[in-house]
């Protein structure tokens, strides 16, 4: 019988822990209006604002149902902006507001911070190492998802 791997389990544990911490290092830095899944969608519009939400939804690995009411939320927090696209009016864009765009630097600085304790004690070589298979099990998931929906 082949030993029982802990992978999946492991991986569940350090969301968990690493989300309760991120948003206490949040709240810490004076962002008490945001979680961590909510930061992933500043941070996904901090690298492209103006996107469409299927695209948005893409980024985060949100899921559109959840994706809508946290767009919702953060809409009404002033966070966001949802505006029609003007080459398909089908279209939803997502747009950060202007206050939004200002607290960046802030989120950058405690992102920084969960990355020095996430990676502490690890050498370079084993942080791209590590980050190389979550690229590869994000892969497999992301492949079976699409082949299975």
């Amino acid at each position: 019988m082949p030993p029982l791997r802990e992978g999946g389990f492991l991986i569940s544990m350090v969301k968990q822990l690493s989300g309760r911490i991120f948003d206490r290092l949040l709240k810490k830095a004076g962002i008490e209006d945001l979680n961590n899944a909510q930061g992933r969608i500043m941070f996904a519009l901090w690298k492209e604002d103006r996107i469409p939400i299927r695209r948005l939804a893409q980024a985060t690995a949100l899921g559109k149902t959840t994706l809508s009411s946290m767009l919702e939320r953060m809409e009404q927090a002033g966070h966001i902006e949802r505006t029609a696209d003007p080459a398909d009016k089908r279209s939803t864009l997502v747009a950060l507001s202007d206050s939004s765009k200002n607290m960046m630097e802030q989120y950058r600085q405690v992102s920084g911070d969960m990355l020095a304790l996430f990676y502490d004690g690890l050498a370079e070589e084993e942080i791209d190492r590590f980050e190389a298979t979550l690229r590869h099990i994000l892969a497999n998931l992301t492949r079976y998802e699409e082949e299975n929906k």
